[in-house]
């Protein structure tokens, strides 16, 4: 199978593609997020590395330390770290899950993050409401807890994951 991975730039996100990205990002609001367009032309441009399937069938948004984001969830981590790099949304289409499609983006990052000279790759996975299919999922990539927190006044909590490279 050829690699489905490519690169997603901020000229990505004009007309159908950018509007199928953004529906993708927010038919999954609750755990990622809700974005404006403004809002992803921001996060594409600011990543570290960002990547899709196809037009939108999987989008994964990372960031290093230096990145100008102001998310809670970065920014425990840019106080606790001094280079990392941080998962922001991975995020597969409900019709293209169980293809190994976020593995493979998050291989695509593992790969960049080395090549670049970083050795930790850092993410929030949501404790409280529960996601026990993300924990599986990073668990079998090797993400160990790193710290949780309650955020949104107390609305939600997250655990934080870290995997070293």
């Amino acid at each position: 199978m050829t690699d489905l991975v490519t690169p997603l730039t901020t000229d990505d996100l004009t007309g159908a593609d950018g509007e199928a990205l953004l529906a993708l990002n927010n038919a999954h609001a609750v755990e990622l997020s809700w974005l404006e367009p403004e809002g992803l032309t921001h996060l594409v441009g600011e990543a570290f590395v960002a990547r899709r399937v196809g037009v939108a069938d999987a989008l994964l948004l990372t960031f290093d330390q230096a990145a100008d984001y102001d998310s809670v969830n970065y920014l425990w981590f840019r106080e606790r770290y001094p280079s990392f790099v941080y998962v922001d949304r991975v995020v597969v289409a409900d019709s293209a899950r169980g293809r190994g499609l976020a593995r493979r983006l998050y291989d695509a990052l593992f790969a960049a993050a080395k090549a670049a000279g970083h050795d930790r790759i850092v993410c929030e996975v949501n404790s409280d409401p529960p996601n026990p299919a993300s924990d599986r999922f990073h668990a079998a990539l090797g993400f160990v807890p790193v710290g949780t927190a309650e955020i949104h006044g107390g609305k939600k909590t997250v655990t934080y994951l870290e995997r070293r490279l």
